[in-house]
């Protein structure tokens, strides 16, 4: 156990994976929380500050995917 209190399995690359698998799983929450705040209507500023992000960050990373999967998004007024 870590001095944090979180348990790491004491194989490395075990460790290593589930790093991994812990990453790719909050990209997938993001990526679903996301779509679904546009979808609601909610605008970039509102969802970067919910992720504590800026609005261009999270236009960058998740524009392009929402476009492609017919999300409607709102425009800066």
């Amino acid at each position: 156990m870590s001095a944090e209190g979180v348990p790491v399995p004491q194989d490395p690359s075990d460790a290593l994976a589930a790093v991994v698998a812990l990453r790719r799983l909050a990209d997938q929450l993001e990526d679903a929380a996301v779509e679904q705040a546009m979808r609601s209507g909610w605008s970039w500023p509102e969802v970067a500050e919910a992720l504590g992000v800026t609005r261009q960050a999270v236009h960058k990373k998740h524009a392009k995917r929402l476009i492609a999967g017919g999300v409607a998004l709102r425009r800066r007024q």
